[in-house]
């Protein structure tokens, strides 16, 4: 996955008048594919593969059409992504992208991210799809949208006091 970030920090940059070309961007895009088609090689639980799979065919959309901006998240953004304890995790919890046990690993880096407390990803796997993307792998909702806030609604048994207040 070195490639990988290496490739997006060539299309990140801190000028906000400089847009990634079509073909920078298309190149990260094609890193990213390249890992998801060797973890989609190397599975066997059908529901990974269909996942993996799903994936795989949106970033080829973008290979073929890359965006004139990655609509991914900063890096500032994984950081700031609740972490979940090893004490949280069953054994039997896996990874949706890679299908790895997180207890596999004696270290595991363990996400969720705000769409849903059951999308929970390895820190590792999820990162280069959010940063490309900008969105959940499960459920493609934009992590960047601020959720908006209910606007409250009149009643019309509201006490009508002119506008005056006490």
């Amino acid at each position: 996955m070195s490639s990988f970030f290496s490739q997006l920090s060539q299309i990140e940059t801190s000028n906000p008048h400089a847009l990634p070309t079509p073909v920078e961007v298309s190149a990260a895009e094609r890193l990213l594919r390249d890992q998801l088609s060797t973890l989609l090689s190397t599975t066997s639980n059908a529901n990974n593969a269909d996942l993996l799979r799903d994936l795989i065919s949106h970033i080829e959309d973008d290979i073929d059409s890359p965006p004139e901006k990655v609509p991914g998240v900063p890096q500032s953004y994984l950081d700031s992504l609740e972490r979940v304890s090893k004490k949280q995790l069953k054994k039997t919890d896996t990874c949706p992208i890679c299908a790895e046990p997180f207890l596999d690993d004696e270290f595991p880096l363990v996400v969720v991210l705000p769409c849903h407390d059951s999308h929970r990803f390895d820190l590792e796997c999820v990162g280069p799809w959010l940063r490309l993307q900008g969105t959940c792998p499960l459920d493609r909702k934009d992590l960047m949208k601020k959720k908006e806030v209910p606007k409250a609604q009149d009643d019309d048994e509201e006490d009508d006091d002119g506008g005056l207040y006490a």
